[in-house]
């Protein structure tokens, strides 16, 4: 599904991503794995279509979308949810979420109803602000206004980073829903290692290149997880 070859990505004159090379199949969880300053995030922007290639290319969907612009990959079936959330503060959940699948021609109540068996908490809240949640809640928004997009592949940037262990793994357990209920293909970027075990490809990151690629025969299922 997606095919990533001898890719270089630079900040100036910062080499920040150095000849990666990789693939995802159709419906898998990847976990991007890396310390900060490794390149993961900067794959996903790049991906995303946010920056470009120097050099490599990028294919999805045997599409090659190297240097195609963000809107446009929208458009394709990708949707990204970057690190921090970065919601729209001052609208309403439900608003977010029209947002979110606003390249639809239109959003029915069925699309929401969808997004909303995945959050019902969302649904209890969907008239009021979405600056005005919890930081957990903020983070469903986000992930819920991607899902909004009936995406065929999940770009995350670290999903759990600032929630607390119980929050972290009920949005582990959608996206791993995700996955294997919807056949949705999801890419995790974080620096947790214990999150490994639930993925069916793993790929550690370090300074700005792939280090190792491993695949789990048996991925956890993520109510077995703990870290």
């Amino acid at each position: 599904m997606l095919k990533i070859e001898d890719m270089h990505v630079y900040y100036g004159a910062i080499h920040a991503v150095k000849g990666v090379s990789f693939e995802v199949g159709e419906g898998e969880i990847v976990a991007l794995i890396g310390a900060n300053g490794a390149g993961k995030s900067t794959i996903l922007k790049t991906v995303s279509g946010l920056m470009h290639p120097r050099s490599g290319s990028i294919h999805f969907c045997d599409q090659d979308i190297t240097h195609m612009e963000a809107y446009k990959l929208l458009r394709t079936g990708l949707a990204h949810v970057p690190e921090g959330r970065r919601i729209f503060q001052q609208m309403t959940v439900q608003e977010n979420l029209e947002m979110g699948a606003y390249i639809k021609k239109d959003v029915s109540q069925k699309d929401l109803e969808t997004v909303f068996t995945y959050f019902p908490r969302l649904k209890e809240r969907r008239k009021q602000i979405a600056g005005t949640l919890s930081g957990g809640e903020q983070q469903r928004v986000a992930i819920a206004r991607a899902v909004a997009k009936n995406p065929k592949i999940l770009l995350c940037d670290e999903p759990t980073g600032a929630l607390d262990y119980n929050t972290g793994k009920q949005v582990l357990r959608i996206l791993q829903d995700m996955s294997r209920k919807k056949g949705a293909t999801v890419v995790i970027v974080t620096h947790n290692s214990a999150i490994a075990p639930i993925a069916d490809r793993v790929i550690r990151m370090h300074d700005g290149r792939v280090s190792s690629i491993e695949v789990n025969e048996h991925p956890m299922d993520i109510e077995e997880l703990e870290w």
